[in-house]
């Protein structure tokens, strides 16, 4: 029933969450597997040989362990066969913003682009594209004659549906965005083969991430204005987008929810953006009912810490992304520690395999941590 490496135990989630499916947020799952160290994680992490790039890059998604493709907001999508040891430029579109990435497998992915007018230099007004040939070629998603302004994060769960007394496999995917607003969401429940529009500006006047648990019951994490006085949001709903109800909002302005972690249905994280200055005390929000309810939990006292991504491989051990740097918690987020986690580390992806799992960091540079061997 499971299989011990070097002092990693890795069960299989289902055994520990019941039925639900595995989400990636971009093809990787971190909730295929819980990651339960027995020691105490080296935090040894390798920064890979990436074309250099000004600024922070946004988001890195891999389909397989060795499979995985990094995007830039000057249009570029780079992939490695390697498990990110060599990268190749695959495709270049200059006017995009490639914001966020969702891979279901080696061949066929998604590739989310900001949007105009707000990043200058950004001319294409394409929220998303599809390709088929492992990021070489693009195609615009068709969605109807509706659309977004732009993306800021892609949800990709793979999951199952009794069909005609059939259990048959399901694959949702959301499209939410975005920074800046105005905001919507693109959602497929049938593999990106057809696309509905929801329009969430009555909700948020931002969005930067997006997560679903099962068909209906999802989240989103935002802002509750595009102006100044913007406090930090999040939605959930039980309908698959109908209806939302807020369940956090951070009462303080000049914040935003930036991105969120879930290694299990129950227990997730997410940064709070802090945009004044004068504040020094960075927080994080916890849930442990699914995102029902939510805590908040101190990071570090720094003005300049302010954060990106945060990575969770099990509710104990995860990583939070800053402009100061990273932080790691072995406790759940009780207690936080500096390590040497680049700058602006945007988005952390956990990818399952057989020796445990890679992390990845990716910001203003592209980092990687091996746990299991």
């Amino acid at each position: 029933m499971y299989k011990i490496y070097n002092s990693l135990m890795i069960i299989p989630a289902l055994l520990l969450t019941g039925c639900m499916g595995t989400s990636s947020q971009g093809g990787n799952s971190a909730s295929g597997f819980a990651i339960l160290p027995s020691t105490v994680i080296s935090n040894d992490w390798q920064t890979l040989d990436t074309a250099g790039y000004k600024g922070k890059r946004d988001d890195i998604s891999f389909a397989t362990p060795t499979h995985g493709w990094y995007g830039t907001g000057k249009g570029d999508l780079y992939a490695t066969t390697d498990g990110g040891t060599s990268w190749s430029k695959v495709a270049s579109r200059p006017g995009t913003f490639i914001r966020a990435l969702g891979f279901l497998d080696e061949k066929t992915g998604f590739i989310g682009n900001v949007g105009t007018d707000y990043y200058p230099g950004v001319t294409d007004e394409t929220p998303l594209y599809r390709t088929n040939d492992g990021g070489k070629s693009w195609a615009p998603v068709d969605l109807g004659g509706k659309t977004i302004k732009g993306v800021c994060a892609i949800d990709i769960l793979q999951t199952e549906r009794i069909y005609q007394g059939e259990l048959r496999p399901l694959t949702v995917i959301h499209a939410a965005g975005r920074v800046g607003g105005p905001t919507g969401i693109l959602r497929s429940v049938d593999g990106g083969q057809t696309w509905s529009v929801i329009d969430m500006a009555q909700h948020a006047g931002m969005i930067l991430d997006v997560k679903f648990f099962d068909e209906n019951t999802g989240l989103v994490f935002a802002s509750t204005s595009r102006s100044g006085d913007n406090e930090g949001l999040i939605l959930r709903t039980e309908d698959g987008g109908e209806n939302w109800r807020e369940v956090y909002k951070s009462g303080r302005t000049g914040e935003l929810i930036w991105k969120a972690s879930f290694p299990d249905r129950l227990n997730g994280f997410a940064t709070v953006q802090n945009y004044d200055p004068e504040r020094a005390q960075q927080l994080i929000v916890k849930t442990s009912d699914g995102g029902k309810s939510w805590q908040e939990l101190p990071l570090t006292v720094n003005a300049k810490a302010r954060q990106f991504g945060i990575g969770f491989a099990d509710k104990n051990h995860g990583w939070v992304g800053t402009m100061a740097g990273g932080f790691y918690t072995s406790d759940g987020g009780k207690s936080f520690k500096p390590v040497p986690i680049a700058r602006a580390a945007n988005k952390f992806r956990i990818v399952p395999t057989e020796q445990g799992a890679d992390i990845y960091a990716i910001g203003t540079e592209v980092q990687k941590l091996n746990l299991g061997k």
